[in-house]
Protein backbone atom coordinates (compact mmCIF):
# COMPACT_ATOMS: atom_id res chain seq x y z
CA UNK A 1 0.00 0.00 0.00
CA UNK A 2 2.90 2.46 0.96
CA UNK A 3 3.89 1.99 -2.41
CA UNK A 4 1.04 3.02 -4.13
CA UNK A 5 0.67 5.99 -1.92
CA UNK A 6 4.30 6.82 -2.77
CA UNK A 7 4.40 6.82 -6.18
CA UNK A 8 0.63 8.18 -5.96
CA UNK A 9 0.95 10.96 -4.29
CA UNK A 10 3.85 12.38 -6.63
CA UNK A 11 1.79 13.67 -10.07
CA UNK A 12 -0.39 15.70 -7.66
CA UNK A 13 2.52 16.73 -5.99
CA UNK A 14 3.89 17.95 -9.31
CA UNK A 15 0.57 19.92 -10.28
CA UNK A 16 0.17 21.79 -6.90
CA UNK A 17 4.13 22.46 -7.19
CA UNK A 18 3.52 24.39 -10.52
CA UNK A 19 -0.52 25.02 -10.84
CA UNK A 20 -1.58 28.27 -10.28
CA UNK A 21 -5.57 28.55 -9.14
CA UNK A 22 -5.40 32.33 -10.77
CA UNK A 23 -3.83 31.15 -13.70
CA UNK A 24 -6.45 28.48 -13.68
CA UNK A 25 -9.44 30.24 -13.10
CA UNK A 26 -8.30 32.90 -15.89
CA UNK A 27 -8.29 29.42 -18.40
CA UNK A 28 -12.04 28.44 -17.42
CA UNK A 29 -14.02 26.69 -15.22
CA UNK A 30 -12.79 23.74 -16.25
CA UNK A 31 -8.99 23.82 -15.57
CA UNK A 32 -10.16 25.12 -11.37
CA UNK A 33 -12.28 22.62 -11.27
CA UNK A 34 -8.93 19.88 -12.13
CA UNK A 35 -7.16 21.83 -9.55
CA UNK A 36 -10.18 21.06 -7.18
CA UNK A 37 -10.44 17.54 -7.57
CA UNK A 38 -6.60 16.92 -7.30
CA UNK A 39 -6.61 18.78 -4.31
CA UNK A 40 -9.24 16.39 -2.83
CA UNK A 41 -7.37 13.45 -3.81
CA UNK A 42 -4.15 14.60 -2.45
CA UNK A 43 -5.36 15.28 0.61
CA UNK A 44 -7.21 11.99 0.80
CA UNK A 45 -3.65 10.44 0.13
CA UNK A 46 -1.69 12.20 2.74
CA UNK A 47 -4.29 11.54 5.30
CA UNK A 48 -4.40 7.71 4.41
CA UNK A 49 -0.46 7.68 4.60
CA UNK A 50 -0.56 9.68 7.92
CA UNK A 51 -3.40 7.54 9.20
CA UNK A 52 -1.15 4.50 8.23
CA UNK A 53 1.71 6.21 10.26
CA UNK A 54 -0.33 6.46 13.30
CA UNK A 55 -1.99 3.00 12.77
CA UNK A 56 1.48 1.03 11.98
CA UNK A 57 4.63 3.72 12.80
CA UNK A 58 6.94 4.12 10.17
CA UNK A 59 7.14 1.28 7.41
CA UNK A 60 11.03 1.22 6.80
CA UNK A 61 14.05 1.18 9.28
CA UNK A 62 17.35 2.28 8.39
CA UNK A 63 19.45 -0.32 6.61
CA UNK A 64 22.31 -1.50 7.71
CA UNK A 65 24.98 0.39 5.42
CA UNK A 66 23.76 3.75 6.86
CA UNK A 67 26.37 5.71 8.88
CA UNK A 68 25.45 6.69 11.95
CA UNK A 69 24.05 9.93 11.53
CA UNK A 70 22.53 8.84 8.28
CA UNK A 71 20.36 6.00 10.76
CA UNK A 72 20.02 9.26 13.13
CA UNK A 73 18.43 11.46 10.12
CA UNK A 74 16.63 8.96 8.86
CA UNK A 75 14.03 8.28 10.70
CA UNK A 76 13.27 12.06 11.27
CA UNK A 77 13.25 12.73 7.19
CA UNK A 78 10.51 10.54 7.13
CA UNK A 79 8.35 11.80 9.89
CA UNK A 80 8.94 15.05 8.59
CA UNK A 81 7.57 14.35 5.09
CA UNK A 82 4.82 12.47 6.32
CA UNK A 83 3.97 15.47 8.65
CA UNK A 84 4.07 18.23 6.04
CA UNK A 85 1.66 15.98 3.94
CA UNK A 86 -0.62 16.01 6.55
CA UNK A 87 -0.49 20.05 7.66
CA UNK A 88 -1.69 20.71 3.65
CA UNK A 89 -5.02 19.55 5.14
CA UNK A 90 -5.22 22.23 8.12
CA UNK A 91 -3.84 24.85 5.54
CA UNK A 92 -6.90 24.33 3.04
CA UNK A 93 -9.75 24.32 5.63
CA UNK A 94 -8.36 27.44 7.00
CA UNK A 95 -8.41 28.71 3.06
CA UNK A 96 -11.99 27.72 3.06
CA UNK A 97 -13.04 28.79 6.85
CA UNK A 98 -11.55 32.22 6.41
CA UNK A 99 -13.26 32.73 2.64
CA UNK A 100 -15.81 34.97 1.78
CA UNK A 101 -18.01 32.13 0.04
CA UNK A 102 -18.20 28.19 0.72
CA UNK A 103 -15.25 26.24 -1.09
CA UNK A 104 -16.08 22.85 -2.47
CA UNK A 105 -13.04 20.42 -2.45
CA UNK A 106 -13.75 18.67 -5.65
CA UNK A 107 -16.64 20.49 -6.52
CA UNK A 108 -18.73 18.88 -4.12
CA UNK A 109 -17.15 18.49 -1.08
CA UNK A 110 -17.99 21.82 1.38
CA UNK A 111 -14.01 22.39 2.88
CA UNK A 112 -15.34 24.71 6.06
CA UNK A 113 -17.86 27.28 6.80
CA UNK A 114 -17.19 30.61 5.41
CA UNK A 115 -16.48 33.28 7.71
CA UNK A 116 -15.58 35.81 5.39
CA UNK A 117 -11.98 37.31 7.06
CA UNK A 118 -10.25 38.35 3.68
CA UNK A 119 -7.40 39.90 5.82
CA UNK A 120 -7.13 36.59 7.91
CA UNK A 121 -7.45 34.84 3.85
CA UNK A 122 -4.27 36.86 2.48
CA UNK A 123 -2.40 35.43 5.66
CA UNK A 124 -3.96 32.05 5.68
CA UNK A 125 -3.31 31.71 1.25
CA UNK A 126 0.11 33.01 2.00
CA UNK A 127 1.38 30.56 4.50
CA UNK A 128 -0.39 27.68 2.85
CA UNK A 129 1.62 28.57 -0.56
CA UNK A 130 5.08 28.69 1.58
CA UNK A 131 4.25 25.61 3.53
CA UNK A 132 3.98 23.96 0.37
CA UNK A 133 7.09 24.80 -1.07
CA UNK A 134 8.61 24.02 2.44
CA UNK A 135 7.34 20.61 1.73
CA UNK A 136 8.93 20.23 -1.33
CA UNK A 137 12.39 21.13 0.21
CA UNK A 138 11.55 18.18 2.22
CA UNK A 139 10.56 16.24 -0.53
CA UNK A 140 14.01 17.10 -2.54
CA UNK A 141 15.83 16.10 0.66
CA UNK A 142 14.32 12.84 0.92
CA UNK A 143 14.66 11.98 -2.67
CA UNK A 144 18.45 13.11 -2.61
CA UNK A 145 18.79 10.93 0.55
CA UNK A 146 17.75 7.96 -1.27
CA UNK A 147 19.64 8.65 -4.30
CA UNK A 148 22.60 8.97 -1.92
CA UNK A 149 21.88 5.98 -0.51
CA UNK A 150 21.40 4.24 -3.87
CA UNK A 151 24.46 5.57 -5.59
CA UNK A 152 27.16 6.18 -2.68
CA UNK A 153 25.65 3.04 -0.21
CA UNK A 154 25.05 0.92 -3.10
CA UNK A 155 21.80 -0.62 -0.54
CA UNK A 156 19.33 -0.85 -3.02
CA UNK A 157 16.93 1.44 -1.01
CA UNK A 158 15.64 2.84 -4.47
CA UNK A 159 14.59 -0.88 -5.81
CA UNK A 160 12.60 -1.33 -2.68
CA UNK A 161 10.12 1.20 -3.47
CA UNK A 162 10.32 1.95 -7.07
CA UNK A 163 7.89 -0.04 -9.33
CA UNK A 164 9.28 -3.19 -10.39
CA UNK A 165 9.41 -1.99 -13.98
CA UNK A 166 11.83 0.30 -13.23
CA UNK A 167 14.41 -1.88 -11.61
CA UNK A 168 16.57 -3.20 -14.82
CA UNK A 169 17.96 0.64 -14.55
CA UNK A 170 18.62 1.16 -11.43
Amino acid sequence: MLKWLHWGIIPFFIWFLFADPDALRRMGPGWFQLHSINGLIFVTLALIWTGSHLQKGLASRPGPKLPPVARRVHPILHKVLIWGLFLVAPGGFGLGLTSAVVLHAGGFLPIAPPLNLPQAHAIVSWLHIYQFYALALIVLAHAAFHIWRHVSLRDNALRIMAPRALHRFL
